[in-house]
């Protein structure tokens, strides 16, 4: 019997691990990637003796990522190895500085002495947010949300008021937490999942779970090992990579996809005065599975018939953020600056109604700061620091030009130099942003989305755009704008779901 075989758009971790399980079931596996290494919105750069993590840059959750590799026999260990951050990560509020350790009973300490028996009221929140990740990431992430009768499930049915699903974590955590430095230290888990905390379902104190007892891990050398192990593994598994292939279209006959047509972009040297050249290539293949983003693929890479989603169906979901990032290299090192480090010093409801509200830059941003040099002095020249900062803003912006990216750096920047009581700007020897008009080239990202569709209730699940294409019988759908959603670890487990809807759908 001839191998069956399928290509997956795009080498992101959804696209990654797809490859790796379609591979392992049998499946002959090309991958057809944009830029010239893999990782999608997790990639890597260097610059001046710097070494930059495009992207994620938390890392939790490894339960997820230990899942995954044992699923092909392996070990996180057989291709990068971890550090627990501690403290977790610090936060800097209009009136103080709290450092999140990771010994549980520490952090139970520090609550009882904000507020008087918070301690224990932290035990009952996260003995429910043990039951939610429990359920949550073991059984709900892993349904492919193609029909109501996959939520029939005795311990999902007895359990839904458990899950907490028609009630919003900002209740959920005021029902607990008096003070409002704890009451945001709880809810800002949820603020890059794509709604405010009043409209995001108690569900997701499973992310408080995540963070407290799962913890807050470095992989050394870089989240981007991360990528470098799936790659590994999937090339050990046989998988195919095609760099710098720019899918065209994906051609279509009689309601089947046929083939995937690319543009490779050849560059001259410096010295050849040739211009630009492009070569088109066709790969054909049994299934075509889709990691870039859905609606670009919908709307670009397929004829209008062959669309399962309208423009206006498309412009009705609601999505989590978008970014303002900032690659920076210092030529100094930051006094008490550690790993992760949250910027609450001015008012998370304000920004947070310009995110997902009025949708406008804004006016006095929280934002998010890694210093990862701090913890892995390799990823900077000695003597120096690597920072990346990101300001989430609303999806859909525009006027992203230098002057609006130099203003927000200077306000990020004079507010650490505050905080942090030293002078950091003088000491700025690399800058690089990147803001969503380089989401949209880069990645063709919907509105300039950084993390996908908002985890609302009504974009839950089967409310999601499908992992099957309603049109082409053998299209599917993979990574963060269908189930489970966004973030790395959802991402791993997308691309499992979708290659067992392969198999269950056309045999290995």
């Amino acid at each position: 019997m001839q191998q069956k075989s399928v290509i997956i758009i795009g080498a992101g971790f959804a696209g990654l691990s797809a490859a790796s399980f379609m591979a392992k079931a049998g499946y002959k596996v090309t991958v057809l990637e944009k830029h010239g290494i893999p990782g999608g919105r997790a990639r890597q750069y260097q610059a001046q003796g710097f070494t930059f993590d495009m992207g994620p840059s938390w890392y939790w959750m490894p339960d997820v990522f230990e899942r995954f590799f044992a699923q092909f026999g392996k070990k996180v260990a057989d291709y990068y190895q971890l550090k627990r951050l501690d403290p977790s990560y610090s936060v800097y509020w209009q009136d103080g500085k709290m450092d999140v350790p990771a010994n549980y009973e520490t952090l139970k300490a520090l609550f009882n002495s904000i507020e008087p028996d918070s301690g224990e009221q932290l035990d009952k929140f996260l003995a429910e947010a043990e039951y939610k990740y429990e359920v949550g990431i073991n059984k709900l992430v892993h349904k492919p949300g193609r029909k109501l009768s996959e939520f029939i499930d005795w311990d999902l049915m007895t359990g839904v008021f458990k899950l907490d699903v028609f009630n919003s974590i900002k209740a959920h955590v005021a029902k607990h937490f008096k003070h409002p430095q704890l009451r945001e230290l709880l809810e800002f888990p949820v603020l890059f999942l794509g709604a405010l905390p009043e409209k995001t379902p108690a569900l997701y104190s499973l992310m408080n779970y995540a963070d407290i007892k799962g913890g807050t891990w470095y992989p050394e050398k870089g989240m981007y090992q991360i990528v470098q192990g799936m790659y590994l593994l999937a090339k050990e598994l046989g998988v195919d990579f095609h760099f710098n292939q720019n899918v065209e279209q994906i051609v279509v006959e009689n309601g089947v996809a046929v083939g995937v047509k690319t543009t490779v972009e050849s560059l001259p040297s410096i010295v050849d005065s040739r211009p630009l050249t492009e070569t088109q290539n066709l790969f054909s293949a049994d299934v075509v599975i889709a990691g870039a983003d859905y609606h670009h693929v919908e709307t670009k890479l397929l004829s209008s018939s062959c669309r399962s989603y309208s423009d206006e169906y498309w412009n009705k979901r609601v999505m989590a953020p978008s970014c303002l990032l900032y690659y920076v290299g210092l030529s100094k090192k930051i006094d008490n600056i550690q790993h992760h480090t949250l910027f609450f010093d001015t008012s998370f409801d304000v920004h947070g109604a310009e995110i997902y509200t009025t949708k406008q830059w804004p006016t006095n941003p929280l934002f998010y700061v890694s210093a990862v040099s701090v913890t892995d002095p390799s990823s900077a020249p000695n003597g120096c620091e690597n920072l990346f900062i990101l300001i989430p803003v609303a999806t859909g912006l525009t006027g992203d030009d230098e002057a609006l990216r130099d203003k927000y750096f200077d306000i990020v920047v004079e507010r650490m130099e505050q905080k942090l009581q030293q002078s950091i700007k003088p000491y700025v020897i690399y800058k690089k942003s990147y803001a969503q008009s380089n989401f949209i080239k880069d990645y063709n990202a919907f509105k300039g989305n950084a993390y996908g569709l908002a985890n609302t209730l009504l974009q839950t699940a089967i409310l999601k755009p499908s992992c099957k294409s309603k049109k082409v019988k053998n299209l599917f759908y993979t990574g963060q704008l269908t189930v489970p959603g966004p973030g790395v670890p959802p991402s791993l487990i997308s691309g499992e779901v979708v290659a067992k809807e392969v198999v269950k759908a056309f045999g290995v």
